[in-house]
């Protein structure tokens, strides 16, 4: 490693010892030295556990909890239909980032599909039934309950749900409108309408479904998502993506190594820019969690994945250690609140008992990983939180009180990351020209 690159490393740990932040030196430059030594083209497929993916992206995969993962990706996968759809599924986010993150948040998956079909037209027919029957399929079991469906875009300006909606915005539909095939709503002029879910089949858009899922031997709940990234096959073979971009490699870990022959046909038609247009997405999500939706701890992960891609290695270093502190168990609040308001769906059949061993498990871990008046404050809150959800469960609603303590305890995970980020000279700086 260069000089320059250790005294920027150098830098970094001061700045860690500074915010309390234990940075082994040992280990980062471990990993630096690996990161350095990659290609940022190269993909692996590691024989022993059957998983492949982009090598950066394996440094930072522990596959201990790969059979967990498989397990829930029965649930959110598409099943291939010879002749017509081959899939490819990945782990993404902070599953895909289980070696450093010590509290992941999420189950987010990636699905690769492609619909072989004569025409373009026939491909989003094939699309909009079997995602339809995926969602009838798994709409609601003793473990899991689907929350919504990304899919189609308003063909015009609608209020529904007491919301008005605008022409082109992607839809959520949600299990009962998935159920009617249908969303019911006023148009401008205030007179009844309807939009099908043939209506908007023949533009897909980005297609996404969310799942809150109860594990029952952790009894924790966690969010399971499957983002799709369909794309068709005509009879000359060329790939064409419906949703108009194919998307990158840099963040998925592919579970099964036979479908690396479709990620390898599917990849020679990624743009050449995709990196580039990788970071700028991240980019603009950085942008909006440090602005109009505060959420410091998704800006530090988004920005870590910046960082790793582009060469900053030192700061990546950093917030690899940052994800690896007892400390950011406070990210798992944000998670269990989220679990907590969707599991609260009308006609759930989730074990209302796992939302309560879940928090149970977060003050547990809280108290072990935090000291002083900040673990006094946030038990204190958890617990009178938890107090409020055992009575709310009864009514099958959040009370006014537990919502009050849901906002504050947001509040102090948030400070917790800006203060972390901003720590950092080179981070913050980067913030500031990124809001700038």
């Amino acid at each position: 490693m260069s000089s320059a690159k250790n005294d920027d490393l150098q830098r970094i740990i001061e700045s860690a010892q500074r915010m309390g932040v234990e940075m082994d030196e040992a280990d980062a430059l471990s990993w630096l030295s690996a990161i350095t030594a990659q290609n940022q083209s190269d993909i692996q497929l590691d024989e022993r556990t059957g998983i492949f993916g982009h090598t950066i992206t394996l440094l930072d995969f522990d596959d201990s909890d790969l059979a967990h993962f498989r397990q829930v990706g029965k649930l959110v996968e598409f099943d291939d239909i010879p002749g017509k759809v081959e899939t490819a599924l990945a782990l993404s986010g902070s599953a895909a980032q289980s070696k450093i993150q010590t509290y992941p948040g999420d189950a987010d998956f990636f699905e690769r599909v492609n619909i072989i079909a004569d025409t373009k037209e026939e491909a989003c027919v094939i699309l909009s039934e079997i995602l339809r029957k995926k969602a009838l399929d798994t709409i609601k079991g003793d473990t899991y309950q689907l929350i919504e469906v990304k899919f189609g875009s308003y063909p015009f300006n609608i209020v529904t749900n007491g919301k008005l909606q605008h022409q082109g915005n992607p839809i959520a539909w949600y299990p009962e409108q998935i159920q009617a095939g249908k969303i019911l709503g006023k148009n401008e002029k205030g007179e009844d309408c309807e939009i099908t879910w043939e209506d908007v089949s023949h533009d897909p858009g980005w297609c996404k479904l969310d799942w809150v899922v109860a594990d029952p031997v952790r009894k924790k709940l966690v969010n399971a998502s499957n983002m799709l990234d369909v794309s068709w096959e005509g009879p000359d073979g060329k790939i064409v993506p419906l949703d108009g971009y194919l998307d990158s490699y840099f963040q998925e870990v592919y579970l099964d190594g036979e479908s690396i022959h479709l990620f390898s046909k599917l990849v020679k038609h990624v743009s050449g820019d995709a990196l580039d247009h990788y970071v700028e997405q991240l980019e603009k999500e950085v942008k909006k969690y440090v602005t109009k939706d505060p959420n410091f701890g998704k800006a530090a992960k988004r920005l870590y994945n910046i960082f790793r891609l582009t060469g900053r290695y030192s700061d990546a270093a950093f917030l690899r250690e940052l994800f690896d502190e007892p400390t950011t168990i406070l990210y798992q609040v944000g998670a269990l609140i989220r679990t907590i308001d969707e599991s609260f769906q009308p006609g759930s059949k989730i074990d209302r008992s796992t939302i309560l061993s879940q928090a149970d498990q977060l003050i547990l871990g809280v108290t072990m990983a935090l000291e002083g008046v900040k673990e006094i404050e946030i038990v204190e809150m958890l617990l009178n939180f938890r107090n409020l959800l055992a009575e709310d469960i009864n009514r099958g609603e959040l009370s006014s009180q537990a919502n009050a303590v849901r906002a504050e305890l947001v509040n102090i995970v948030n400070n917790f990351f800006y203060e972390k980020l901003t720590g950092v000279d080179s981070i913050k700086t980067y913030l500031d020209e990124l809001q700038n």
